[in-house]
């Protein structure tokens, strides 16, 4: 099952007739999700989006998972949906959309990583990109043991590590995603850095 991601740049225009196109194309509840996105937006203009589309694993079933990342005036939007099959509270099959809406002024850090294969050969597109962006939702503690220089030093020094933010990380690949997937996540977060370098 291929992937479909969907992003524009912004133009200082309104895209969301756009957003509902792309929604559309993925053929993934797209009523469900639009309306949870358009909530979440509050009749805010759409300037930038990227939309990602992606199946999931779960033992014998593929269950699939869309992301909606938004970029406004003023917020970044993010959207999840995920379908499930069942459980004891909802026996039949069903959506759940999760949206999140962050200002600007409050993200802290937009990571953009590329991925470049065989770089020898001279310029070439990435073949991966990540996009990272932080807002001090959500942090992530790495710790390990601490060391000193001395070989046969057998003391305890306690444990060092690094406190990072990782609210939202989303990755595309020109294999997995097509050949326009990594561009356009590159431009979306173009836009988001541009956005926020003064909030």
């Amino acid at each position: 099952m291929r992937r479909t991601p969907t992003e524009t740049p912004g133009t200082g225009r309104d895209r969301l007739p756009e957003l509902k196109q792309a929604l559309e194309r993925t053929g993934y509840y797209p009523e469900v999700v639009t309306e949870g996105v358009e909530t979440a937006l509050g009749g805010e203009v759409v300037e930038s989006f990227f939309v990602h589309h992606e199946p999931t694993f779960d033992r014998d079933e593929v269950r699939r998972h869309l992301t909606v990342v938004v970029l406004t005036p003023t917020r970044l939007v993010l959207g999840h949906t995920d379908e499930h099959a069942g459980d004891d509270l909802l026996p039949e099959p069903y959506t759940s959309t999760s949206t999140e809406a962050i200002t600007l002024s409050s993200v802290r850090s937009v990571v953009v990583t590329r991925m470049v294969a065989n770089p020898t050969r001279g310029p070439r597109p990435p073949a991966e990109a990540v996009l990272t962006v932080s807002w001090g939702g959500v942090s992530r503690l790495d710790l390990e043991p601490a060391a000193c220089s001395d070989p046969d030093c057998e003391a305890d020094h306690g444990y060092t590590g690094m406190l990072a933010g990782d609210d939202f990380s989303l990755r595309v690949s020109a294999a997995a995603d097509g050949q326009d997937a990594v561009p356009r996540l590159l431009a979306f977060a173009g836009a988001l850095s541009a956005r926020t370098r003064g909030a």
